[in-house]
C-alpha cells in the first residue's frame, strides 16, 4: 500500500473516529435552513442534522434563523436516510442535569415546582427535569393540605441523584431549616435573660407550652405560667394565643430557652408571713382535691395544702372528696407558712372542737370512768372512753398484783369497766388510763421509810435452798439468797433461820415500779463491823475483832444502865 493510500485510510479512520465521538453528546450547530418544519443544523461533519421545527417552538425559540448557534444533542449519527438525528429537548434536558448535578455536588438549592401528587410524596419539575418530593421532605411538620404549594416556583435541595436510572430527590424541608436556622442565630443573638419579648403558642402539652419567638421555640413551663397552681396549661393558654412573656435563662448551644408569663406580674407570695399568721384562721376556696389532701386558696395565687391528717380528729385515713369539694368554701387555720419556697400548711380540724380537750375538760386526770374494752394487744388494752376517742390501759396499769400478761386475760372484747384517767396528751392524741388505779394500792405504805441504805426489820416467812422468803410490814414479800444471808462464809445457808423469826436487813435497792426491794443481811453485818472499827479501835492496836466487840457490847450496856 503507497503512502497516498496510507494517508488517506488514516484520514478516513480519524474522520469516522470523530463522528463517533460525538454519538449521545451535546454539541454547538449553525441553523442553515428551514425545510418543510424541519430546521437543518451543521453540526462540523460530513452531514447536517435536522430537528423539527416544533421543538423549539416548545421552548419559545419560534423566531430562529439561519445562522443562529444553538446546543443540540446528537441522538444518531445517520438514520435510514443517511442523515444524523438531533434533538433539542434532550440537549436542554442534558444541560439542567449538568447544573444539577453541579448544585447537588456544592450543595447548592435550586428552583423547581410541585406539579402534582406522586405514591408517597409529590413530583417537581427541575427546570425540565422531574424529581421526587418524599412526604417527609415537605416540611418539618406535617402538611395536611399541599394545594397552596402546586405550580408554585420555590427552592429545593437536591439529596439524592441518579443519572443513569434517570432518578432526582429533593427536599423542601431542608431548605426551611436551613432559613430556620439563619433566623434561629439572629433571635438567639438578641436574647438577653430578663428581656420581655412577644411570641405566639404553637404547642401545649402537660408540663408546659412551646412560644414561637420568630423562628424559634422557647418552653413556658407549667410552674411559670400562673402564681395560682395550675392543674394544665390550657386552663390559661391556648394555641395560637400571642403572648407576653419573660425570659427566664437559655443556652445558645443547645438552643433551650425557659420562659416565664407570671413573672410579669406582682408576686403574690411576697410579705405572705406578715399577712397570714400561724395559728389564727382564715376563709378559703378548696381549688383541688387530691388522694393526699386539698388546696385552698386564700388570695388570688397564694394557696395552701391541707394535708390528709389535718382534715379530721378521727379518721386518719379518709377519701379527701368525702370531706371536702372543690369550689367549697372552708376555714382552715394557719400551721406552717415559708416564703421563700411558697408553701403553707393549713389545718381543717383545727378549726373544730379538739375532742381531747373536750374529753378533758369533762373528765380530768384522775377522774374514774366507765368504757368498753375494744381489743387486747402485746402492750394493753385499748379502751373506749366515748364513741370516737379511744384511751389506752398499759400491761403495768392493769393489776397490782399480776403480770400484765396474766392480768390482761380476764378482759374480753366489749366487756364494760372501770377505768381511772391518768393522762391525756393533745398534742400525741392520747389517752392514758390505769385499771388497777381505780382501786387502792394494797402495798400503799409499805415503801414509806424505806430507802436505798435504811435497815429494815423482816419476819421470815419461808426457808428453802436458795435463801429466805421474808415479809416487810407483813405485807411486801422479798427474797434474801444465800450469799447475802451472812457475812460469815459458813453461816450462808437458809436453814440457819426459822419461820416467823425476825432479822435486820439492809435495803440494797428500791424499784417503786416493779415492786422489788433488794435485802442483805451480810451487808448490814459489814456496816456494824466497820463503824465498830471506827468508834472503839483498830486491828492495828493490837486487839482482836473479837475483843473490840465485847469491849462495844460493855460499853453499850454500860451507857444503858447508867
Amino acid at each position: 500500500m503507497s503512502d497516498n493510500e496510507l494517508s488517506f485510510s488514516s484520514l478516513l479512520e480519524q474522520s469516522f473516529d470523530g463522528q463517533k465521538s460525538l454519538d449521545g453528546k451535546v454539541v454547538e450547530g449553525v441553523i442553515v435552513d428551514i425545510q418543510n418544519e424541519t430546521v437543518i443544523v451543521d453540526v462540523g461533519l460530513k452531514s447536517e442534522g435536522s430537528i423539527p421545527l416544533k421543538e423549539f417552538e416548545s421552548f419559545g425559540l419560534s423566531e430562529i434563523r439561519p445562522g443562529d448557534s444553538v446546543m443540540v444533542f446528537v441522538e444518531r449519527l445517520e438514520d435510514k436516510n443517511g442523515e444524523i438525528l438531533l434533538s433539542l429537548e434532550k440537549a436542554r434536558k442534558e444541560a439542567v442535569w449538568n447544573d444539577l448535578a453541579l448544585a447537588f455536588q456544592d450543595g447548592k438549592f435550586v428552583d423547581g415546582v410541585i406539579t402534582g401528587r406522586v405514591k408517597g410524596g409529590l413530583a417537581v419539575d427541575l427546570n425540565g427535569a422531574m424529581a421526587f418530593l418524599p412526604g417527609s421532605q415537605i416540611d418539618t411538620h406535617p402538611v395536611r393540605d399541599v394545594t397552596p404549594m402546586i405550580q408554585v416556583k420555590q427552592p429545593f435541595k437536591i439529596i439524592k441523584m441518579d443519572k443513569a436510572r434517570n432518578n432526582i430527590v429533593v427536599s423542601r424541608r431542608s431548605v426551611i431549616e436551613e432559613a430556620l436556622t439563619d433566623v434561629r442565630n439572629e433571635v438567639m443573638s438578641k436574647l438577653q435573660e430578663g428581656q420581655i419579648v412577644t411570641g405566639v403558642v404553637k404547642n401545649i402539652t402537660e408540663y408546659g407550652a412551646f412560644v414561637d419567638l420568630g423562628g424559634v421555640d422557647g418552653l413556658l413551663h407549667a410552674t411559670d405560667i400562673s402564681w395560682k397552681r395550675v392543674i394544665h396549661p390550657s386552663e390559661v393558654v391556648s394555641v395560637g394565643q400571642e403572648l407576653t412573656v419573660q425570659v427566664l435563662k437559655f443556652n445558645s448551644e443547645s438552643r433551650r430557652i425557659s420562659l416565664g408569663l407570671k413573672q410579669l406580674q406582682p408576686n403574690p407570695w411576697v410579705g405572705v408571713e406578715s399577712r397570714f399568721i400561724i395559728g389564727q384562721r382564715y376563709t378559703g376556696t378548696v381549688t383541688n382535691v387530691a388522694e393526699y389532701g386539698a388546696f385552698v386558696a386564700l388570695e388570688p395565687g397564694v394557696e395552701g395544702l391541707i394535708y390528709i391528717t389535718e382534715m379530721s380528729w378521727f379518721r386518719k385515713n379518709v377519701q379527701v372528696h368525702k370531706i371536702v369539694s372543690a369550689g367549697q368554701t372552708v376555714e382552715v387555720m394557719i400551721l406552717d407558712v415559708d416564703e421563700n419556697k411558697r408553701r403553707m400548711s393549713l389545718g381543717l380540724k383545727q378549726c373544730l372542737i379538739n375532742p381531747w380537750e373536750e374529753f378533758s375538760n369533762k373528765h380530768p386526770v384522775n377522774s374514774v370512768i366507765e368504757g368498753v374494752v375494744r381489743n387486747a394487744t402485746e402492750f394493753g388494752l385499748f379502751v373506749g372512753v366515748t364513741d370516737k376517742l379511744d384511751g389506752m390501759v398499759h400491761m403495768s396499769d392493769i393489776s397490782w398484783e399480776k403480770r400484765g400478761d396474766e392480768a390482761i386475760k380476764n378482759f374480753e372484747n366489749g366487756q364494760i369497766i372501770k377505768v381511772k384517767i391518768l393522762d391525756v396528751d393533745f398534742a400525741r392524741e392520747r389517752i392514758s388510763l390505769g385499771i388497777k388505779q381505780v382501786e387502792n394500792d394494797p402495798m400503799e405504805g409499805v415503801f414509806d421509810g424505806i430507802k436505798k441504805g435504811s435497815i429494815v426489820t423482816c419476819k421470815v416467812k419461808e426457808v428453802n435452798e436458795r435463801g429466805i422468803e421474808v415479809l416487810i410490814k407483813d405485807k411486801f414479800i422479798a427474797f434474801i439468797k444465800n450469799q447475802d444471808l451472812s457475812a460469815d462464809r459458813f453461816r450462808q445457808r437458809g436453814d440457819l433461820y426459822s419461820v416467823g423469826e425476825r432479822i435486820d436487813a439492809k435495803v440494797l435497792s428500791v424499784d417503786h415500779t416493779t415492786r422489788r426491794i433488794s435485802l442483805s443481811i451480810r451487808a448490814r453485818e459489814l456496816d456494824d463491823e466497820r463503824r465498830v472499827l471506827s468508834e472503839y479501835g483498830s486491828i492495828d492496836s493490837g486487839a482482836s475483832l473479837g475483843e473490840i466487840l465485847d469491849e462495844a457490847i460493855r460499853k453499850k450496856n454500860k451507857e444503858t444502865f447508867v
